[in-house]
């Protein structure tokens, strides 16, 4: 595709079935919010996450009920299933032995070398990656006093730190992630290891707050990364439902050219000249077309005049007011309908197209 970014050359591994890093596309992953020892709720989040694209999902296993919940969880999905883990090795451990994928750990916080060297060693033999993760949260005493702060250079050296431990161990299977709350800082120490280490690297800002906000500065902090070719795996982190970051990751990738998974709605901004509900029937098409996986362009526009030729790259739409609406395709009209079925008709239109169900809900 024309201007799309020359990735990164890194190691690969993989997560599962799942191949991260080298020339494998850029994975989205996502984290579930259900209280992992409840596993009919939590393998229902997973099996909507995955309709929603993830492909690879993460679960917290703050405690030994939920160690053994994940064994119950893995024999209902199929989907590459990471176990977080903070503070407590034995629960990592645990995690590998009840048949966790991947491990997502923070050496910093897991205590004494010993332990740390006990589960890098037991996921070597397992063939289990490691997520090396570093916040800016969580960056050791005596690098937060050399740098005078979570500063970009301070988190690098934390991780370089824990890389080269876990390698001692054996372990040359993992990835690593730096992410800090401030856009800035999450890119500059991205840019930083991705200069010094062919390691495979998971990105996003972490904490980056509701939905909207949180939209905004992923789109930037991991749009620059990938633009630059930075960036194996992505995990859009927004305070709601974690369905919901699965449309945003998928958007940022689908303008940078690297995945084409989905619906890519256009729409214009409404104006004085929009004379029916444009807002209520793109939210609509939007709700309804979430879980299209076809790469397919759909056009929802304000006027039947200008719309038709304002979206010609779009591979079909509508346009509405007066009380009638119009089907085009590919910018030439295909029908005209009364304004209230116009909505149906796209939706008549692009099931047929994409042989996949709607979202009814």
């Amino acid at each position: 595709m024309p201007g799309r970014p020359r990735r990164r050359v890194s190691r690969q591994i993989r997560v599962g079935h799942v191949p991260v890093g080298g020339d494998a596309p850029v994975v989205v992953q996502s984290m579930t919010n259900t209280d992992t020892r409840h596993v009919a709720a939590t393998v229902s989040q997973i099996q909507r996450l995955v309709q929603a694209g993830c492909e690879i999902v993460r679960v917290a296993v703050p405690n030994a009920e939920a160690v053994e919940a994940l064994g119950q969880i893995k024999k209902h999905v199929t989907v590459p299933i990471i176990a977080d883990i903070h503070f407590d090795y034995r629960l990592a451990l645990g995690a590998l032995r009840a048949g966790a994928d991947g491990l997502r750990i923070n050496p910093g916080n897991i205590g004494e070398p010993d332990k740390v060297r006990r589960v890098a060693q037991e996921a070597r033999d397992r063939g289990v990656p490691l997520r090396i993760g570093v916040n800016s949260g969580s960056v050791e005493r005596d690098l937060l006093a050399k740098y005078g702060g979570p500063t970009a250079e301070a988190m690098v050296e934390s991780a370089q730190r824990h890389m080269d431990f876990v390698a001692d161990c054996g372990l040359t299977d993992f990835k690593v992630s730096l992410k800090s709350s401030d856009v800035l800082t999450t890119v500059e120490a991205y840019r930083q290891l991705a200069r010094c280490s062919d390691v495979p690297l998971h990105v996003g800002v972490t904490e980056a707050g509701p939905i909207v906000l949180g939209a905004v500065k992923s789109a930037l902090g991991i749009g620059l990364l990938l633009a630059e070719g930075i960036g194996d795996t992505i995990r859009v982190s927004v305070t709601a439902d974690p369905e919901e970051e699965l449309p945003i990751a998928y958007a940022i990738l689908r303008s940078l050219g690297l995945r084409d998974r989905g619906v890519d709605v256009i729409s214009c901004p409404t104006c004085g000249r929009t004379e029916w509900k444009l807002m209520d029937v793109v939210q609509d098409v939007e709700r309804r077309l979430r879980h299209i996986a076809t790469p397919i362009k759909v056009a929802v526009m304000g006027c039947a005049v200008n719309g038709p030729g304002e979206a010609r790259e779009a591979d079909v739409g509508i346009a509405g007011g007066r009380g009638q609406g119009i089907l085009f395709k590919k910018g030439q009209l295909v029908e005209k309908v009364p304004e209230e079925r116009v909505l149906e008709r796209l939706l008549q239109e692009v099931q047929a197209m994409t042989q996949e169900s709607l979202d009814g809900s």
